[in-house]
């Protein structure tokens, strides 16, 4: 991975916009020409942002520009044409995949909160990247749809272990066998979205959210998402043991640096 400032390029190479705001960053997925849809050179640049992101950033904003969240992979890579600037799609080891999830996983981070404001099409790639999100607000236009295996591929992007832990491995496997569409009120029903709003109301309810999620301490807020990121696979006992360590830490601090 290369080191230093991701350049102006390598952004417009990989189809993102990065912008700052005090503690909250927001990812856009530039390329609504394609339906942003995503290539090697955006997932890998996305990891990058991760590894670079200002230490005062507490919510990460990832949305699409356009009416659509992301397309997927850019069916482009499929072709003998491919897609200029990238590698061509070839039989790959784990280290290149690996190097891939790298720009989903960070999303998970504890001393973050990730939010995925998804309107229009969110389909294979783009459907693993709002799963990689901790949180979901979804316009009422949204389509999920997880193509990979229509493609002759499996869903590699880290997109499996959410999906199953939402809905459960038999609607899991019937969502990515049969590659249907997802709609609001389904995705709402199955838990894939906190919230849906009509498309004018997404930037306002994304701004909502994260205003609330900032009035929460950092290290709080970093202390609870740990624990609940850990649930699902600690027994009862292991959970509660979880709670007293991380409430330890926190009623150590300072009382002044408790309150939010």
């Amino acid at each position: 991975m290369a080191d230093g400032p991701i350049t102006d390029a390598e952004f417009e190479q990989a189809g993102l916009r990065l912008a700052v705001d005090g503690a909250v960053a927001t990812i856009t997925l530039a390329r609504p020409e394609r339906r942003n849809a995503l290539t090697f050179s955006t997932w890998r640049t996305l990891a990058r942002i991760g590894d670079t992101l200002p230490d005062g950033v507490r919510v990460v904003v990832v949305r699409g520009e356009g009416p659509a969240f992301s397309a997927g992979i850019d069916l482009r890579l499929f072709t003998a044409e491919g897609v200029p600037g990238e590698d061509a799609l070839a039989p790959r080891d784990e280290e290149f995949i690996r190097g891939l999830q790298a720009g989903y996983l960070w999303l998970r981070r504890p001393d973050i909160v990730s939010v995925a404001a998804v309107q229009g099409h969110a389909i294979g790639g783009g459907f693993q990247l709002a799963l990689a999100c901790d949180l979901r607000i979804v316009a009422d236009d949204v389509k999920f749809a997880m193509k990979e295996p229509a493609l002759g591929i499996v869903p590699d992007l880290t997109g499996t272990k959410p999906l199953v832990d939402i809905v459960g491995v038999p609607r899991a496997l019937e969502l990515c066998l049969t590659t249907r569409t997802v709609f609001a009120d389904e995705a709402a029903r199955l838990g894939l979205a906190e919230l849906v709003v009509p498309v004018a109301d997404l930037g306002k309810a994304v701004d909502d959210l994260v205003a609330a999620i900032l009035a929460v301490r950092p290290s709080t807020a970093a202390a609870t998402k740990r624990l609940l990121r850990a649930a699902p696979g600690n027994t009862l006992e292991e959970q509660s043991a979880a709670e007293r360590r991380e409430q330890v830490a926190l009623l150590s601090e300072p009382a002044g640096e408790r309150s939010a």
